[in-house]
């Protein structure tokens, strides 16, 4: 699943970015590259913690974000941030 994200600024907004930017598209493809980095660092740490606490876990954790994501992912475990959203407004 790959995802397109379109953002719309009007004229006025335009302006004022690019009183501080040189080039608005870049600064929002690094803006969003950035915030990867962080969900996935903060992934990886939340996830091998539970693997290597998990007993019934023996497989070795993967080395590469690819296959590390794609085990997590395909847990029973695992739920998307809406999805724990979601069970904790339940209560």
């Amino acid at each position: 699943m790959a995802i397109t994200v379109t953002v719309t600024i009007d004229d006025t907004d335009e302006n004022v970015l690019l009183n501080d930017l040189n080039d608005i598209d870049q600064w929002v493809q690094d803006a969003v590259t950035g915030k990867i980095n962080s969900c996935w660092k903060r992934m990886q740490s939340e996830w091998t913690t539970k693997l290597m606490n998990d007993d019934s876990f023996t497989d070795s954790i993967p080395s590469n974000k690819t296959d590390f994501v794609a085990l997590i992912i395909a847990r029973d475990d695992y739920q998307t941030r809406s999805e724990r959203d979601a069970a904790n407004a339940i209560v």
